[in-house]
Order: structure tokens, then sequence, then C-alpha cells
């Protein structure tokens, strides 16, 4: 899968290894040219559209995805949960990024860039920052650095046995509410300081712990210990 494949130039080294490539592209022009690809490659199949209305999994018709692509900037995020959505039939995901959501998606606990977004990510894949992108390389040049991230699936879910993960996600998302205040003000919502500070010192967390420091694993013991609880 190609996300954004424009005039095709990675396409044509998809193509090369023979595998079947579905070349996603939303811009008309870009995607006309493209099937004109599709004349010399019988292996490539075109699909004019946006990517966040285009079902993947029924592309992909039971078979493994690597998925690769350009992603744009402004819509990074839902274009990685839609990703996320079927990660179990993607082995996986190479795509150029802005450099400081890549260094989000890699970050780890207890680090400035760690967040909402970091977490999401290491559950479902293992991901890898492989180099940064200087502006110079594009034509017109963006005005922020890109880099190259690979997403290795599957991510910590398969350790942390979380069967809700939605559910779980909105846990993080009012975990890191408010980044500066601590989990038991973040999470009064759920359960009585009390007895927040007693789950976090059942799993070796200080009472004042932020969100920015705990692992997923982590994350998803305290999710599980609450929800036993309520």
């Amino acid at each position: 899968m190609e996300v954004g494949a424009g005039h095709g130039e990675m396409t044509e080294h998809l193509l090369a290894t023979g595998a079947a490539v579905y070349a996603i592209e939303l811009d008309e022009p870009l995607a006309n040219r493209l099937k004109k690809l599709a004349k010399k490659f019988p292996n490539l199949t075109v699909v004019h559209g946006d990517v966040l209305q285009t079902d993947l999994a029924a592309l992909a018709a039971g078979r493994r995805m690597h998925i690769y692509g350009n992603l744009p900037y402004y819509i990074t995020s839902p274009i990685l949960h839609h990703f996320f959505a079927i990660a179990d039939a993607i082995d996986e995901i190479h795509v150029v990024i802005q450099q400081e959501v890549a260094q989000r998606l890699t970050a780890q606990p207890r680090t400035k860039l760690y967040g909402y977004l970091s977490v999401v990510t290491q559950l479902y894949a293992r991901p890898e920052y492989v180099f940064q992108i200087p502006r110079s390389a594009f034509n017109p040049p963006p005005e922020v650095a890109s880099a190259l991230v690979t997403l290795r699936l599957p991510g910590d879910r398969t350790k942390v046995g979380i069967r809700d993960e939605e559910a779980f996600l909105e846990f993080v998302k009012l975990c890191f509410a408010q980044k500066r205040k601590t989990l038991v003000n973040n999470l009064r919502s759920l359960a009585k300081p009390d007895e927040l500070r007693k789950v976090l010192a059942a799993h070796a967390l200080r009472p004042d712990a932020r969100a920015e420091q705990l692992s997923v694993a982590e994350f998803a013991a305290l999710y599980t210990a609450l929800r036993r609880n309520h």
C-alpha cells in the first residue's frame, strides 16, 4: 500500500518487487497519471480517493500489508490511527513525516516529547527513527524538517493483553489531559485520590507520578487495576 503516491517515483520501486501494489492518491490529475503507469505494470492498482475513507483491509483481501508513504503533516495522527485500526493485518509501515512527530512516536518515558501519540504508537508498533530528511530534499521545500520512520508490528499490545483497546486509549488520553498535573489529579473522575495513591503504590509508582513517566505496560497495569476496582 502506498499512501499519497503522487507522481509515482516510489511506486515504480515498489512495483519492481513484483508484489501487488495499491497506490492511493487523492489528487485526480496525479491519480490519472498513475493509471497510465498501471497500463505498464499489471501488478499496480490505482485507488483515487482519501486514505482515511479507504478500506485498506478490503483492498488487501486477507494478504499481509506493508505500507509506505509521505504523509500529509496536518493529518499524520488520524492516518496512523486509521492504520492501527487494522494492525493485525499489517507487518510494517514506512512513512515520511514531520521530524517532531517522528520524535514523538519514538520518544521514551521520562523524556520531553513522550505523550499520548508515543503510547498509542508503541502499543501497536515498534517504532524506529530511521533518519532525518532535510528541507532541501523536497521541491518546494517544506517549512519544517522531515524524517523517515519505520513501524514494525506488533507492538506492546501482544504483551499487555488489553481487551478493549479503545477504552484503554481513552484512559491514556485522560492520564495526559493536563501534562503538568499528576495522575492523581488527572484521574479524579475515575477514583478518589487516596484510592489512586494505593493503586500507584501497588505498582511501584510514586504518589506524585505523571503520565509522561509511565511505559505502555505501566499504563496497562494501572488501567486494569482501576477497572477491577470499579
